[in-house]
């Protein structure tokens, strides 16, 4: 897929899930549930043991099914350019890193570094980001959001941290093109729980874009 074709499985149905998780083996079953209950873009962090080969398996496994995979906790560019050897579709980063955005650039993989101000939001949006995560998303909430796309209403904004179910709807509603969503997610051992919690939140994302 090319990147507009990745940047609109992140932003259509609005949901990334984001795996952390204590092995590969581990990662792949999160993803299968993910999948199951309809996520279509999810980032593995490199937290998880021998990440990159995570996130080939995965690329091989999903490569008929359009699931976009990207890599998460990218610090470096030397990491980015594993990660994309490996597959990885897009990058997700804690803060922008101009070396890491211009490799994505070089390579036109989509790339989503994170920020908690206006001014990284603004870096980030100069170094060439697709989406800015908010982050930590607990800390900053909606509001931040709100307050943030009034100077900047062009900026494409997708909180990581502190997204739930519960708090979906009000993510959205402050003007979020897209959510990343972790252990609220993909926590526990439950894959049928995990499957129904990714179903509960795509439906809550829609429900608040018709609203």
């Amino acid at each position: 897929m090319v990147k507009l074709d990745i940047l609109q499985k992140i932003t259509g149905p609005g949901l990334v899930a984001v795996i952390r998780a204590s092995s590969a083996e581990q990662a792949a079953r999160i993803a299968d549930a993910c999948v199951d209950g309809g996520v279509q873009a999810m980032e593995v962090t490199y937290t998880v043991p021998n990440a990159t080969a995570a996130i080939a398996e995965l690329g091989k496994r999903y490569a008929n099914r359009n699931i976009a995979i990207g890599a998460g906790t990218v610090l470096d560019p030397q990491t980015a350019r594993a990660a994309i050897l490996a597959g990885a579709q897009f990058i997700v980063s804690p803060a922008s890193d101009a070396a890491t955005a211009l490799l994505c650039r070089r390579y036109q993989v989509a790339y989503l570094p994170g920020a908690g101000t206006a001014g990284e939001i603004i870096r980030a949006l100069e170094d060439g980001a697709d989406i800015v995560k908010v982050f930590p998303g607990e800390v900053l909430g909606p509001a931040f959001v709100k307050a943030v796309r009034g100077p900047l209403p062009h900026a494409p904004l997708m909180p990581t941290g502190g997204v739930s179910v519960e708090t979906a709807e009000q993510w959205i509603r402050a003007g979020c093109v897209a959510l990343g969503v972790g252990s609220e997610l993909t926590k526990g051992d439950d894959m049928n729980a995990i499957s129904a919690k990714a179903r509960q939140l795509l439906a809550t994302i829609r429900k608040a874009r018709e609203a």
